[in-house]
């Protein structure tokens, strides 16, 4: 019973680091695709994606932290 406690804690953990990955990897690309259509714009389109990457970063480490207060707790 406690390995399926602990490989379902896994496949959570897993699973946040790779929505976290794809999410921060596709608002990366289209910043990047950004600047190159408009290289006068940069600074104006890294301000604008600054926020939500630091918001998807502290709801990636967020998830970790439960999934790992769950399997402290049991």
């Amino acid at each position: 019973m406690d390995t399926l406690y602990i490989i379902g804690a896994a496949l959570g953990l897993g699973t946040i680091v790779i929505g976290a990955g794809l999410g921060i990897g596709r608002l990366a690309a289209a910043a990047a695709e950004g600047i190159a259509r408009q290289p006068e714009a940069a600074d104006k389109i890294t301000g604008a994606v600054n926020l939500p990457l630091f918001l998807l970063e502290g709801v990636a480490i967020l998830g970790e932290v439960f999934v790992l207060l769950i399997v402290l707790m049991k």
